[in-house]
Formats: C-alpha cells, sequence, structure tokens
C-alpha cells in the first residue's frame, strides 16, 4: 500500500539535504538551467527562462505534489557553505495503483561529481520503496548521458533493456532511452 505523505518531508544524510522547493531556489534554478548539458538530457525547456523557474516552484511542484503525481526535492549541501543548491531529484510519472514512479533528477553544474548525486539518488530510493511503499522505481537515461547511466548503475538500479525512440526532442529528433529500475525486495 502507498503512504503518501501530506507534506513534503526534509532527508538528511551527512551534509545533503532533500527538502521541499521554496521561493529562494527560483534564482539558483534559472542559474543552474543555462548550462546546456540539462535541457540536453531532461525535458528542461531551451531557452529556460526566468519565468520557468518562478512558476515551477509557485505552481507545477505543489499542484504536482497535490494531485499526487510527483514528490520533489531541492538537493543542497552544507559542506561548504550553508544549504548551497546542488539540483532537483523527484518521483513523478507516478502510478499509485501500481505501486510504481519514476525518479529524475538533473545536477547543477558546480555540484556534479562530487557523489552528492549517488546520495541523493540513495536517500530518495530508500524513501520511495522504504516509507512510501513503491515497489518499483524506474529511471530513463537517454542511451548517450553515460554519467547518468554510471550514476543509477552506483545505486543499484538494473539496467533492463534499451527502448528504441522512446522520447521526442523539442527539434523532432527521436533518441533510444535506457530503462533502470529498481524494485522492492
Amino acid at each position: 500500500m502507498i503512504w503518501w505523505p501530506s507534506e513534503i518531508p526534509i532527508l538528511q544524510h551527512g551534509y545533503i539535504t532533500l527538502r521541499p522547493s521554496q521561493e529562494k531556489d527560483i534564482q539558483p534554478i534559472f542559474n543552474a538551467c543555462q548550462d546546456p548539458v540539462i535541457p540536453r538530457f531532461t525535458t528542461v525547456p531551451s531557452p529556460y527562462l526566468h519565468s520557468h523557474a518562478e512558476s515551477f516552484v509557485r505552481e507545477l511542484a505543489p499542484k504536482q505534489f497535490l494531485d499526487r503525481k510527483e514528490i520533489l526535492f531541492v538537493i543542497s549541501s552544507n559542506r561548504d557553505s550553508d544549504d548551497e543548491f546542488c539540483g532537483v531529484i523527484s518521483f513523478h510519472t507516478t502510478n499509485l495503483g501500481n505501486h510504481t514512479t519514476e525518479i529524475g533528477y538533473w545536477m547543477a553544474k558546480e555540484a556534479r561529481g562530487q557523489g552528492i548525486g549517488v546520495t541523493a539518488v540513495n536517500m530518495i530510493t530508500s524513501y520511495g520503496l522504504e516509507t512510501v511503499g513503491f515497489r518499483r522505481i524506474e529511471g530513463y537515461v537517454d542511451t548517450d548521458n553515460v554519467a547518468s547511466r554510471a550514476l543509477l548503475s552506483r545505486c543499484g538500479y538494473t539496467l533492463e533493456g534499451i527502448l528504441k525512440n522512446k522520447v521526442t526532442r523539442a527539434n523532432g529528433e527521436q533518441i533510444d532511452m535506457a530503462l533502470f529500475a529498481k524494485v522492492q525486495d
């Protein structure tokens, strides 16, 4: 049985925190999404406008949570400074009846390669399987996104296959996606 939280919790492990998005995240989200790698491998629009970040924090994330479709966290670190923005991670495309969800994430350029993403994926995965009650968490990764594929593998997700022509990019290009999953034992 799925237990949907009444509010997005704060999850902590070491110096990494997963927390609900806040007004103060609008500018860091906007800044991070100027990096061309993020829209290249995600559904983040390009060009990414300040209004996109405002809508994301103020409207989209709260509505998706209330509709029981997404649990979105901001990833932050307090290793070098207090509550430094590192990225975003979420469960989305959730099917409560089937006890399944999809994990999605992106990291700000400055936070990559430090183990923060691995910690965040492990934290949200444990939360999803142990607390929320998902039985299957899927991750779809552009086959060209070597770093994200390696991250999910390090976190115990199994590559189940390559889905041909799974996603159409804004420019009309069809791309293949690697399907990873982690299931409740």
